[in-house]
């Protein structure tokens, strides 16, 4: 958020979203009055991208309120919407009000996204995850999606690239849970990325294939798309764990 308020300040049109504020170290009172402040500063121009998970088996508390934790991420999420919620404006809000999305990647999050926000932004899916969204939270809810990319006419290395940052995802439970939903198996997953996999994730090598990509995306029913742009040296760097200088 602190990032939202440097970029919103010096620039006059674009607007900023959070990709995501992680629930599990934001006290929710924190995250509202936040959000509020930046709408109030910079007008429509700011949206919250909430998530939150855990990987490991440790149960953190903040105040009293519980950290998302496995089996019960939606409805961790959804008190800490409610709690949001709850926290008392003092004075007129901002008009528009901030808007909200969640980093929704399982239908019960999904249908979450579409009832108690403004929609979903979803991270580490393919354009078959994005037609799965859209069918599941309807028609308004807004949705955008992110989409990795490495832009490299030497397809060896660009799909070098592609591998390690889906290699380095799939350490998280809940990513290989998502992807496990799209069909994709032990074949796929165990002792490195396939190659299926890697295409379904990551876009790569020229513009017209990035860009075929993004169609496929807004096809499928998305509002906007997200590129993230890899490179050699942050996957690389990612896979073995060590620091780049």
């Amino acid at each position: 958020m602190g990032q939202a308020w440097l970029l919103l300040s010096a620039t006059q049109r674009i607007v900023v979203a959070s990709g995501i504020a992680n629930i599990a170290f934001r006290d929710p009172i924190a995250t509202a009055t936040a959000t509020r402040a930046l709408g109030e500063a910079f007008p429509g121009r700011y949206v919250l991208g909430l998530g939150g998970h855990r990987v490991d088996d440790t149960v953190h508390e903040l105040d009293g309120y519980p950290v998302p934790a496995r089996g019960r991420a939606v409805s961790t999420m959804r008190a800490y919407l409610q709690a949001m919620d709850a926290v008392p404006a003092h004075g007129p809000m901002a008009d528009p009000a901030p808007r909200r999305v969640l980093a929704a990647l399982g239908p019960k999050m999904l249908q979450l996204a579409a009832e108690h926000a403004w929609g979903a932004h979803p991270y580490f899916v393919s354009a078959e995850h994005t037609e799965r969204a859209r069918r599941i939270m309807g028609p308004k809810a807004f949705l955008a999606v992110e989409q990795a990319v490495v832009l490299d006419t030497d397809i060896s290395r660009a799909r070098q690239v592609a591998t390690a940052h889906v290699a380095g995802y799939l350490s998280a439970p809940h990513q290989e849970a998502n992807v496990r939903r799209l069909g994709f198996g032990d074949e796929d997953i165990v002792g490195g990325p396939s190659r299926r996999l890697v295409d379904a994730i990551v876009a790569y090598g020229e513009g017209e294939a990035i860009r075929r990509r993004v169609e496929e995306h807004l096809d499928a029913g998305a509002d906007h798309v997200c590129l993230q742009v890899l490179s050699l040296i942050i996957n690389l760097a990612a896979v073995s764990g060590g620091r780049v200088r």
